[in-house]
């Protein structure tokens, strides 16, 4: 049943918005972004001004924001959810022909205040309109061919953007996030077992093309490949990015070195300390209490989440709560992965840890989104 068709006595008003807002989540995501201002002012060298401060602000506003879109009816953004998607996509095309350029990539819109990444956004937008569709849809339908193409399409248009800009890491969360939802909205399992098969066939194209005109991967990517299977390879090269990270992680031990005591990003060894690799920084400072601790921060929201989305009659509210949450496991899951040589580096920043405007700023504003749909759930 639709959220509309419930009597509009069952909606909440006032000062019951903010009373009824899931106030366990607020508390562990300042939780979880406090850890990462104390990291910053840490690799930072005990200064505040160079990244912590800054990060405090776009906190500030992050939070603000999370709280004007919890006040609007869920109702509001399920019909925003196709002109959402619409500018994200004009972003990304944006983007493909103006785009700041920086690392090698062209990922940003410098808005003079602060450099937007469209592909931020996308992840957010690209789960609410799968949402809205499958909340449109006729349960009945959604494993026919033609509406299984519908969301498909609306998944790899934004993923083939993403990937020319280049930017696997984003591409994979895309991919990955747009499949959930399918998933969760009760798609049949053949055409997943398909696409798995279609993955291997992709993986093994990856390395059969590898050094000819049709390679598919940049060689920075491949790089990164041969870095991950054997680090060893090039120490000082592809491969210096994750040994010293690995040096950082196992120096850290039960409890740590202690705050602002880590030799290895006080003393440079660890590149992208502030962004990428900041749960090395985390690691080797608090050791292994540290980093579980922060992973037991992560493990709550997204409990937390399940938890309103399961309790929820609404099918729209269920699945962007459960995309929301999906999107943001995937954040930290693949980041420190990366970071401990379990995956590929791909350059997936650590959800509100890491130093970064468009990541922190879209992230709360997605769970003023999971916070609208908890506030206005039928009741």
């Amino acid at each position: 049943m639709s959220y509309l068709e419930y009597n509009v006595k069952t909606v909440p008003t006032g000062l019951k918005k903010v009373l009824y807002l899931n106030w366990p989540v607020v508390v562990l995501l300042a939780a979880v972004c406090s850890v990462g201002f104390l990291m910053l002012y840490s690799v930072a060298g005990g200064t505040l001004s160079t990244w912590a401060e800054p990060q405090m602000k776009r906190f500030a506003l992050g939070l603000a924001v999370m709280f004007a879109i919890a006040m609007v009816p869920i109702w509001f953004w399920r019909n925003m959810a196709g002109l959402a998607y619409g500018i994200s996509l004009l972003l990304l095309l944006y983007v493909e022909f103006f785009g700041s350029v920086g690392m090698g990539a062209q990922r940003w819109i410098n808005l003079g205040f602060m450099r937007l990444q469209p592909s931020e956004l996308m992840k957010i937008t690209l789960v609410m309109i799968l949402a809205a569709y499958y909340d449109w849809l006729d349960i009945k339908k959604v494993s026919r061919p033609l509406y299984v193409a519908i969301p498909v399409v609306l998944i790899l248009v934004p993923t083939a953007l993403v990937l020319r800009q280049p930017d696997l890491g984003t591409s994979v969360l895309l991919l990955v996030g747009g499949a959930t939802v399918m998933f969760l909205a009760g798609v049949s399992w053949w055409y997943f077992g398909a696409v798995l098969a279609m993955v291997g066939g992709l993986i093994f194209a990856v390395f059969h093309f590898r050094g000819t005109p049709y390679q598919l991967l940049k060689d920075y990517q491949y790089r990164r490949i041969d870095t991950f299977l054997d680090p060893s390879s090039d120490p000082l090269g592809a491969g210096y990015h994750i040994t010293q990270s690995k040096i950082a992680l196992g120096s850290g031990g039960w409890t740590g070195r202690g705050f602002m005591q880590g030799t290895q990003s006080r003393l440079n060894f660890l590149p992208e300390k502030h962004t990428d690799f900041i749960f090395t920084t985390l690691a080797e400072e608090f050791g292994f209490v540290g980093g579980m601790t922060l992973l037991a921060l992560y493990t709550l929201i997204l409990l937390f989440c399940v938890a309103s989305a399961l309790s929820n009659r609404d099918r729209f509210s269920s699945l962007l709560t459960l995309g929301i949450a999906t999107t943001f496991f995937l954040f930290f899951a693949v980041n420190m992965s990366m970071v401990m040589g379990l995956a590929p580096v791909v350059g997936v920043p650590l959800p509100l840890v890491s130093y970064g405007g468009s990541a922190m700023l879209v992230l709360l504003a997605a769970f003023g989104l999971v916070q609208s749909a908890h506030v206005h759930r039928p009741r």
